[in-house]
């Protein structure tokens, strides 16, 4: 991991982004108050994305970029291996949808623990502006290395974005909203 140098890293701002996070966290989870699994898995729009799915594939992905914050793009190859090298093979959809004997109170369990384990890696982290390269990926631009910061943006993005997609699902499943 590299360093930059300091450019002032504060509570304050770990704070913001934290709090940040965590609102829109309660948001999605908000989304799934009150439901069943099966309710959670139903599709409700002509997309395959189910609430307990949003909520799975979110908690996945906040793991594996704080394994990235950790150790670099070497935590992105434990998972990579998982698929197989035949595009035909890949079942991407299974990261959005619940495997046999998980439940949506299970997923939201992880999550709450992924979200515990980010807390705690931003806070003790010395520098948000420590950074690595990005894996090479056809979508990451050849070169790049994400901060710490950088990552926390993209989880604050990647977070309301889905819980954006939740609150439709919820919507048309129940009437139900977020907000409104």
């Amino acid at each position: 991991m590299t360093t930059a140098p300091t450019t002032g890293t504060t509570d304050q701002e770990r704070t913001e982004l934290l709090g940040t996070l965590a609102r829109h966290r309660y948001f999605l989870r908000f989304t799934v108050a009150g439901l069943t699994d099966e309710q959670a898995a139903t599709r409700t729009t002509v997309s395959a994305l189910t609430l307990s799915g949003l909520i799975k594939h979110v908690a996945d992905m906040e793991q594996s970029w704080v394994d990235f914050i950790e150790q670099g793009a070497a935590a992105f190859e434990a998972a990579a291996a998982e698929w197989s090298s035949d595009p035909a093979e890949q079942d991407w959809g299974a990261r959005f949808r619940l495997a046999p004997g998980q439940t949506l109170a299970g997923i939201l369990e992880e999550y709450e623990q992924v979200a515990r384990r980010t807390e705690q890696v931003i806070r003790d982290l010395p520098d948000l502006d420590a950074d690595h390269p990005l894996p090479e990926a056809p979508w990451f631009e050849p070169g790049a290395h994400w901060s710490a910061r950088r990552v926390m943006l993209h989880l604050l993005a990647e977070t309301s974005q889905h819980a954006g997609h939740a609150d439709i699902i919820r919507e048309s499943l129940d009437g139900q909203k977020t907000m409104g």
